[in-house]
């Protein structure tokens, strides 16, 4: 997956010029800090660099892990047309553009940071972004009052930056606020599925209806050391591969995340929890099905449609009919 050329190109603009040794040292700095999940009270962006930092390495894993949810949200709810947005935690906007390339009926998205540093980056990409912005500095556990409800309500790679305690109420704020659709997302790491499941547990008791990526309200069937969580592809560019100094092309950004809607979602049969393993004539599957149960199955070339449909599958893939 690859940034839609608009925002590619005003990222090289806010990028040119930077020395790419202070770069690299940056995002090693950020990298750090994200991978150690630190709650130190300081913010992970509170400088232009590591604003810039993000933007050069963070960027394009968090965008592809977004657009992928969203467009397992759309599957799920084919008569979402959101015209609305409200994302908490916008940083320079990632899940704005991701939005826009999922929902063309997007017109205006209210997006609040608490960094100045990366609402400054956000403010300018934003520029070449086909809806009308409003940027929000406010603190995301005490200063959410007074916003205005959207359509769609997003809250991406936050809840890993909060005490556990703001987890669920903030997420019942955000519930509140959600007119129709509420995505949360988080890196696919065990504590990122715990959270997640924090926040489905609280939707779920709020009334709301699982859109994606869980074909059923019924208790997680995983067991630890198992978790759910998902993979998206990542091109890298030049810059990014200099930045990470790095030589492959590409990077699979994991990722676990949850909708909550209004509305009640087209369920698929099952969710496809792991790459599928193809060999001569069969393919495994690990489903996490509408029953609520976890499987694998292995479905062999004497299955024929099953068999046909399982070979197109992929990792986060909902089954539309039992394999």
């Amino acid at each position: 997956m690859e940034l839609p050329p608009p925002l590619r190109q005003a990222v090289e603009q806010v990028l040119e010029g930077t020395p790419l040794s202070e770069l690299k040292q940056a995002a090693d700095l950020l990298s750090r800090r994200y991978r150690s999940e630190v709650r130190d009270g300081r913010l992970h962006i509170s400088d232009d660099l590591a604003a810039k930092a993000y933007l050069a390495t963070r960027l394009p894993a968090t965008y592809a892990a977004v657009r992928a949810s969203l467009g397992s949200v759309a599957e799920g709810l084919p008569g979402l047309a959101p015209k609305s947005l409200l994302d908490i935690g916008a940083g320079p906007g990632t899940v704005l553009w991701a939005a826009g390339d999922c929902f063309d009926t997007l017109e205006a998205a209210t997006l609040v940071e608490t960094s100045e540093a990366i609402r400054r980056v956000g403010k300018q990409l934003a520029e070449a972004a086909p809806v009308r912005t409003e940027w929000i500095a406010a603190d995301l556990a005490t200063g959410l009052a007074g916003l205005p409800p959207a359509d769609l309500v997003t809250l991406a790679y936050v809840l890993d930056e909060l005490q556990p305690s703001a987890i669920e109420p903030l997420v019942d704020r955000l519930w509140a606020l959600t007119l129709d659709t509420l995505l949360v997302v988080e890196p696919g790491t065990p504590a990122g599925w715990r959270r997640i499941l924090a926040a489905r547990s609280r939707l779920i008791s709020a009334g709301a209806h699982l859109a994606a990526p869980c074909p059923h309200s019924a208790a997680c069937p995983l067991v630890a050391p198992d978790w759910c969580h998902f993979s998206r592809r990542v091109a890298r560019s030049r810059l990014h591969r200099l930045a990470k100094s790095g030589d492959v092309p590409w990077e699979d950004e994991k990722f676990i995340y949850v909708a909550a809607s209004r509305t009640l979602a087209d369920a698929p049969a099952a969710r496809v929890l792991a790459p599928p393993q193809t060999a001569s004539g069969t393919v495994r599957l690990k489903l996490c099905r509408a029953d609520g149960s976890a499987v694998e199955r292995l479905v062999t070339r004497r299955e024929g449609a099953a068999f046909k449909a399982a070979r197109r599958l992929d990792w986060g893939d909902a089954a539309w009919n039992e394999q």
